[in-house]
C-alpha cells in the first residue's frame, strides 16, 4: 500500500500477519530497505501484525530531489504517518542503525505512540571523538553515489568491518545485503546521507532529553560494532528504563546475523512491555 507523508512524499508500506495483538513497526537501516526485516517478519507475522516500509529515497517509495525533504525530522514524521494511515494508536517500534535513530527520536517526540522501542546498531559516529570523521565520511559517500553509482558504493560500504560478521556467518545473507545496497537509488541515497546521516544531532548532545524518555527501551548492539559500543553504554546509563543486549562476535546487522537471538530478545521485551 502507499501512504502519503505529511509533506506529500509517498511511502511504500507492507503489512503482514493478523491484526490482533500489539503491532510491530520495523524501521530499516541506511544499507537496507523493507527486505532487511525478512527474518523478523517471518517469525512475528505468525502472531502479530508486522509493518515494514521503505524510507523516502528508497524505491518503491518516492525519491524527492529536494535536499530539504531529507532530515531526522522527516524520518520521524514518516513513521508517524505510517502508523496513522494504518489506524495504529500504539506499536512496538524496532529500528536498526539509521532506523534505530529514527526509532529513538520517535520515542522522544511521540511516546504515546510507542509501547516500547527496540534500538539496534544505533550510535555509529555519535561519540564526540568520532562525529567529525563520521560526517565527513557520510558526505564523501554522498558524493560517491552521485559520481560512481550504487553498485560501486555497495562494494565498499557493504564490506566495511562492521558488516563482515554477516559475511562470515551467512555468506548468502551477506550477498543479499550487497544486492539490496547495489539497488539503492543513487539520488535518494546521496540525499539521505547528507540530510539524515550527516546532519543528525549527536546522541551525546541529547543526554538531558534522553534522560526523560518515557518509553521502555531495549538496546541491541554487536560487540564487533566498535563505533556503536560506547554510544550504547552511554544510552544504557542515560535512559531511565532501558536494557542493553551486547551480542558476541556480531557486527552492525544484528537482526540478520543472529536472527533467532534477535527475535527472542524482541519477543521477551514485547512481553515485558505488556
Amino acid at each position: 500500500m502507499i501512504v502519503t507523508g505529511p509533506d506529500g512524499v509517498e511511502l511504500a508500506v507492507q503489512v503482514h500477519g493478523p491484526e490482533d495483538g500489539t503491532p510491530i513497526l520495523f524501521v530499516h537501516e541506511f544499507g537496507g530497505d523493507h527486505r532487511s526485516w525478512a527474518p523478523q517478519v517471518a517469525h512475528f507475522a505468525a502472531h502479530r501484525r508486522c509493518v515494514t516500509y521503505d524510507a523516502r529515497g528508497y524505491p518503491p517509495s518516492a525519491v524527492p530531489t529536494d535536499p530539504a525533504a531529507y532530515s531526522q525530522d522527516h524520518a520521524v514524521a514518516d513513521a508517524v504517518a505510517v502508523l496513522d494511515a494504518l489506524g495504529i494508536a500504539r506499536a512496538l517500534v524496532v529500528g536498526n542503525s539509521m532506523g534505530g535513530f529514527a526509532t529513538l527520536h520517535l520515542g522522544l517526540r511521540h511516546p504515546e505512540r510507542c509501547q516500547g522501542i527496540v534500538v539496534a546498531g544505533c550510535g555509529y559516529g555519535a561519540h564526540p571523538d568520532h562525529t567529525a570523521a563520521f560526517r565527513a565520511d557520510a558526505l564523501a559517500l554522498a558524493d560517491a553515489y552521485e559520481r560512481d553509482g550504487s553498485p560501486a558504493v555497495a562494494a565498499d560500504y557493504g564490506n566495511r568491518p562492521a558488516r563482515q560478521p554477516l559475511r562470515r556467518r551467512d555468506p548468502e545473507g551477506h550477498a543479499e545485503h550487497l544486492r539490496i545496497l547495489a539497488e539503492h537509488d543513487p539520488t535518494g541515497a546521496a540525499l539521505t546521507m547528507r540530510g539524515v546521516q550527516a546532519a543528525r544531532p549527536s546522541l551525546y548532545d541529547l543526554r538531558d532529553e534522553l534522560a526523560g524518555l518515557r518509553v521502555p527501551a531495549l538496546l541491541v548492539v554487536g560487540d564487533s560494532d566498535r563505533d556503536a559500543l560506547d554510544a550504547n553504554l552511554m544510552l544504557a546509563a542515560t535512559l531511565p528504563d532501558a536494557g542493553l543486549a551486547v551480542l558476541p562476535r556480531t557486527g552492525h546487522l544484528t537482526n540478520l546475523e543472529l536472527p533467532a537471538v534477535f527475535n527472542g530478545l524482541v519477543e521477551d521485551f514485547a512481553v515485558a512491555c505488556g
